[in-house]
């Protein structure tokens, strides 16, 4: 049911299972304040009040521009599947693979949903949920946190830390430490798998001198040895062009398991 609510009356208890983007949301908060909130913020109205599930940043956009009434979707009175039905309705765009992996971690240790029901529920099979469960399981906090606070890109995270961490058996202390060390610099993800392979198939030297905070040495050092062309592919993970963009030809596949 659409409606105009007040901001001021939306519980934001889910607000850090969505993922900040600072860019994308410096964009909208110059088309809020030139056309108003065109997309109703979504959520449940449960009997202890209303929980908000999708629209944080159209929320935080508001807050900015002293917004007091927003345009709301209720996806129901129950939050378990107010989740299932913004998780079933939503697409890659607005919920990339480790949001759906949160939603659904919270469906089953929260209320206490299985695997089979969940993918009941979403119209999907028993795969696709059980990856998603295990993406969360395998991730520290702290990876998590600077993954969702926009610190660190989620692809870096999915399609070359994994990687390591499958076929190198990268320990999960390393894969926490390399995050801290290069998280919420800019970097591009280019650059953030040419650090990784240094990192965590070089020497000692290479990942003691990233740990102390010299990035762009290393970032340097590694430009130095891999042979540019235009169009190459870095331990076969991933293909840039000559613009430095890189294709990722298992996202596509991934956002659909």
């Amino acid at each position: 049911m659409l409606m105009e609510v007040e901001i001021s009356s939306l519980d934001l208890r889910y607000e850090s299972y969505r993922m900040k983007n600072p860019g994308t949301e410096k964009t909208l908060l110059a088309s809020i304040h030139e056309n108003g909130i065109r997309d109703p913020l979504q959520g449940v109205d449960t009997p202890q009040g209303r929980i908000l599930l999708d629209g944080f940043k159209r929320y935080r956009c508001a807050k900015k521009l002293a917004i007091e009434i927003v345009p709301y979707f209720s996806l129901g009175n129950d939050e378990a599947f107010g989740i299932i039905e913004l998780i079933r309705l939503s697409n890659s765009k607005s919920l990339n693979i480790l949001e759906q992996s949160k939603l659904i971690d919270e469906l089953k240790t929260v209320h206490r949903m299985c695997p089979s029901d969940i993918a009941r529920l979403l119209e999907k099979s028993k795969s696709w949920v059980s990856v998603r469960v295990g993406i969360i399981g395998e991730m520290s906090r702290s990876v998590i946190s600077k993954i969702m606070s926009g610190e660190f890109p989620v692809y870096s995270y999915m399609y070359t830390l994994r990687q390591f961490r499958r076929i190198n058996c990268v320990r999960d202390e390393e894969i926490d430490d390399f995050v801290n060390s290069v998280a919420g610099k800019n970097l591009s993800i280019r650059d953030l798998d040419l650090l990784a392979h240094g990192y965590f198939k070089g020497g000692e030297e290479f990942r003691e001198q990233i740990k102390s905070g010299k990035v762009l040495w290393g970032l340097k050092r590694m430009k130095e040895t891999v042979p540019q062309s235009t169009d190459c592919t870095v331990h076969g993970i991933g293909t840039w062009d000559a613009a430095g963009s890189r294709s990722h030809p298992e996202i596509h596949a991934a956002n659909h398991l």
